[in-house]
This record gives C-alpha cells, structure tokens and sequence, in this order.
C-alpha cells in the first residue's frame, strides 16, 4: 500500500534560531531581520506568535526569527531579555528596534516600519 500527498505546501515563516545559528541567521543577515524571544510557557507569547507569523507571510521583505529564552539564556542575557515577549529588530547585523510586550498587528508593522523606513 502507497499513499501520495498532493497539493501539499509545508513551509514555517517564522524560523527558530539558537546561539549557534544567530550569527548566521541574524548578524550576518543583509537586510531587516524581526527576532522574537519567547517561552513555551508565555500567555502573553501565545497571543502574538499568530500575530507574527502572519506578518512573517505578508512582509516577505523582513526575515522573521524566534528565540526560545529557555533554551538560549545566554543570548537573551547579552541582549538584555529581561522580559517576554521581547523583540528586537535587526538591519543589517545591528539592533534598529527593541519593544516589549504582546501588542496587536498595526503596533508591530508601526515598529517594523521604523526600521525599514529609516
């Protein structure tokens, strides 16, 4: 017995990242990068995650990336990730942008678009 899947599309726009992957994934990145650090037990990071992966399938301009604080203490330390949500906005391998807290969607393109306007 075989089975086919047709028609299928399986993609993640948000990507996660670690400490090894960072550099690669943000710093080095040309360009607008949106890092969300988050834990798995956050309410707060429950009610944005869909917020941001919905940005992440309309602005196809800035990469979307998320950083579990739990697993990857040592990165949320060296960028003062006291609090979660927090998010930081990349450009270019640089920190444009740094909010906290859950927020709805126009509050997260507001922020986005001061780096990517700047």
């Amino acid at each position: 017995m075989t089975s086919t899947i047709t028609n299928c599309v399986i993609y993640m726009a948000v990507a996660r990242v670690t400490t090894d992957t960072f550099k690669k994934e943000v710093l080095d990145e040309k360009g607008v990068v949106f890092v969300d650090f988050y834990a798995d037990w956050c309410g707060p990071c429950k009610m944005t995650s869909p917020i941001v992966e919905e940005l992440a399938h309309e602005m196809k301009d800035v990469k979307f990336v998320e950083v579990d604080v739990d697993a990857n203490q040592e990165l949320a330390a060296q960028y003062s990730v006291f609090s979660i949500p927090t998010f930081l906005i990349f450009k270019n391998g640089t920190v444009a942008n740094q909010f906290v807290g859950a927020m709805g969607k126009e509050k997260f393109v507001e922020e986005i678009k001061k780096v990517t306007h700047s």
